[in-house]
């Protein structure tokens, strides 16, 4: 097989740029091995002058990931490293191949859904792109859920299959026996029986699905930070324009890199920077199974030396918190990501000091399957996301759909080739999240005067002061710069004549300090960064802040069910 790989400069194919030789590329490929069909993969600009990727049929993103590496000579090449294993893309290759086998012969046929509970391993990647390459389409889930959260995925999944490894067996199989219509299969990941060892006995060669770029590739489940979560279903495309526009021509993702990430392969955070990204470009991807702690991850990155590392601000905080990383612990590092959850400048400032190495902060989601707005390593401002990604569009309008003008704050709508397809099982909603092509994130921005959008909070979460909007963010970025404070939350609250103002949830460095006191120093700190009005009236302190398990605040709890649970100051 051989492969055509061309550099990409504004948009357009350039053969005299070498592939990875900048931050923009792209590649152009084609196959021509024995009983293998054609595959060329190719960007192409669009009638607008928007980048789009062209692909042939069929197309099945897990031949290209997985098999095309063993075919161009990286078959030795390290794929996947923990601290106690290396798997090459020969061994990729055949876990992948082995584990697709067990679900052919188990009986699952193209279009049914795999659910899949299981910590960041090998075997991971062997089952999902295993479920992939034979046409079923997996569908991880959180491993910190409870089985009411299981159950209640489960029957909305309706999944043929069901596989977990065995430490989360108390959880899932409650939820199994609460189910009408239960899984045609349940099989352990572990143990006799298990899908490891069926997977030992299965063949090493797998004839790919013919799928198409526009089939059902894997489904994930949003982490619900305004209640039940969705199925989102996203295509063969969507993993290459991801990879493609963000992670190479964005991020400047290349062979030789070595990710990490903090998010698990569970969330398309995870799934962007970790379970495709590497397989992408040939490089290679680190697994740890340990919940992360700062401790857990400088171990990594003093044994592992990544060189992409991922995170979201509040693993950033808690990181320089620990008082344990130096720079001689990354020696390899060069690029660092944050999406999730906006991060103050004053973070991004001590990230920076501390590692010598920015954090190129973005905005994603489930829905658009990885990051659409980003910074650059050469056009970056921290308190902004910087700009769209390639091959995106982006909008900000008022609440009767039209564009606004200026700094005005409006709801973000985005258009772009990964944007889901639908949400599994829910047109109502489908319909609602889509209009036109368009999808509607909920979130509130700004477009500053040179183009780069800002983050203002979840559509409900912007506050109306003083007759002016008011965005948390602002207030927790100005919190953030507070010595004595690690991470802040902000809401709105009514006061006794149901005026609207601040109210901010405080998690200090050092728990013992909070008083009456602090919350005054506070404040005046506070007013001394910000218009008056738009400090917090009131400032609660907490042991931590709810949060989902990417690490989003739930500020929905904090504006009902935690309100009297803190120290009043």
């Amino acid at each position: 097989m051989t492969w055509q790989l061309d550099g990409y400069r504004n948009g357009i194919p350039d053969p005299n740029i070498a592939y990875g030789s900048g931050i923009d590329s792209c590649f152009t490929a084609s196959q021509g091995a024995a009983g293998r069909r054609g595959v060329a993969v190719r960007v192409e600009i669009g009638p607008q002058g928007i980048p789009e990727m062209k692909f042939p049929e069929p197309f099945n993103v897990a031949e290209h990931l997985v098999d095309r590496h063993v075919e161009e000579g990286r078959g030795g090449k390290i794929a996947l490293r923990t601290l106690e294993r290396e798997v090459t893309y020969a061994d990729l290759r055949d876990g992948v191949n082995r584990y697709g086998n067990v679900l052919r012969e188990l009986g699952l046929v193209r279009g049914d859904r795999l659910v899949m509970v299981m910590n960041d391993c090998p075997e991971f990647f062997f089952l999902f792109w295993g479920a992939v390459k034979a046409g079923v389409i997996p569908v991880p889930l959180n491993v910190l859920f409870r089985s009411g959260d299981f159950e209640t995925i489960l029957r909305d999944a309706a999944p043929a299959c069901v596989v977990y490894a065995t430490e989360f067996s108390g959880e899932v199989e409650t939820a199994l026996r609460g189910l009408e219509v239960k899984p045609n299969i349940v099989l352990a990941l572990d143990g006799d029986g298990g899908m490891n060892a069926l997977a030992r006995y299965a063949s090493g060669e797998l004839k790919a699905a013919e799928t198409r770029e526009s089939d059902d590739c894997y489904c994930l489940y949003s982490s619900g930070t305004t209640g039940r979560p969705k199925g989102v279903l996203h295509s063969h495309n969507d993993v290459a324009v991801c990879c493609q526009f963000y992670s190479v021509e964005v991020l400047g993702a290349r062979e030789s890199d070595v990710f990490f990430s903090v998010a698990r392969l569970f969330f398309s955070y995870g799934v962007g920077v970790a379970l495709t990204a590497p397989l992408w470009v040939g490089g290679t991807a680190v697994l740890d199974e340990r919940r992360p702690t700062p401790q857990t991850v400088l171990e990594i990155f003093r044994r592992c030396t990544p060189s992409v590392f991922a995170a979201v601000p509040t693993f950033y905080a808690k990181f320089l918190a620990s008082s344990a990383l130096r720079r001689e612990d990354v020696p390899r590092l060069r690029r660092c990501i944050t999406a999730a959850e906006p991060m103050p400048p004053e973070l991004h400032r001590r990230w920076l000091e501390a590692t010598g190495v920015p954090v190129l902060e973005g905005i994603g989601s489930t829905e658009a399957g990885h990051v659409y707005i980003s910074n650059r390593m050469d056009d970056m401002r921290p308190g902004t996301l910087g700009r769209p990604v390639p091959g995106y569009q982006v909008r900000i309008v008022d609440e009767a759909g039209n564009d606004v003008e200026g700094e005005t704050p409006g709801r973000l709508l985005v258009k772009g080739p990964s944007v889901l397809k639908r949400y599994w099982n829910d047109p109502e909603r489908t319909a609602k999240a889509l209009r036109d092509g368009w999808f509607d994130s909920g979130d509130t921005f700004t477009r500053d005067a040179e183009g780069r959008y800002v983050f203002c909070g979840r559509g409900d979460d912007m506050l109306k002061v003083s007759g002016r909007w008011v965005s948390p963010f602002e207030i927790e970025s100005a919190l953030a710069e507070h010595s004595k404070i690690l991470e802040a939350a902000v809401v709105g609250r009514p006061d006794e004549n149901g005026l609207v103002k601040a109210e901010a949830w405080v998690v200090l460095r050092n728990s013992a300090e909070a008083s009456p006191q602090a919350g005054e120093e506070i404040r005046a700190f506070c007013k001394a960064k910000l218009a008056p009005y738009k400090a917090p009236a009131w400032v609660y302190f907490v042991e931590q802040l709810p949060k989902t398990a990417t690490g989003k605040i739930q500020r929905y709890k904090l504006r009902g069910a935690l309100r009297g649970k803190g120290k009043i100051a």
